[in-house]
């Protein structure tokens, strides 16, 4: 799996992934143009849109409606380092029978994105630097 992220110039970036493009950028007041999520929301999306394809996956398999399946993914700030601390996922199935229910959250706690942030993986960052082009 990989993603290239691209400046595109004051807090702007692009992201590509298997020819797909999405815009990061900052509000207003963080110096932004507010024309992308950002990185944190970028995250809540991640994690609200593998849940809901669990969710769905679990309820299309057993003939189930999917129509209104709706997650709401929140998150709380912390400090000391800056990071998300707190995540709280809402998965809304309207008419979902109760027998149902633990399948359901079963299904989304077997989410890919989720089981990464319960088990921190090993993180390698690494720097290159580049020659810049000599003309003539």
């Amino acid at each position: 799996m990989e993603v290239i992220v691209s400046h595109l110039g004051g807090v702007k970036f692009e992201a590509v992934a298997r020819g797909h493009r999405v815009i990061c950028d900052q509000p207003a007041e963080n110096h932004g143009a507010d024309t992308g999520m950002t990185p944190p929301e970028f995250m809540l999306a991640s994690l609200g849109t593998c849940a809901g394809y669990y969710a769905a996956e679990y309820l299309r398999t057993r003939g189930l409606a999917t129509e209104g399946l709706e997650v709401r993914v929140t998150a709380e700030k912390a400090a000391a380092p800056a990071r998300l601390a707190a995540f709280r996922v809402e998965v809304t199935v309207p008419d979902l029978d109760s027998r149902h229910e633990a399948g359901v959250l079963r299904a989304v706690k077997a989410c890919l994105i989720h089981n990464t942030l319960l088990h921190a993986p090993a993180i390698e960052i690494a720097l290159e630097t580049r020659v810049p082009a000599t003309i003539g």
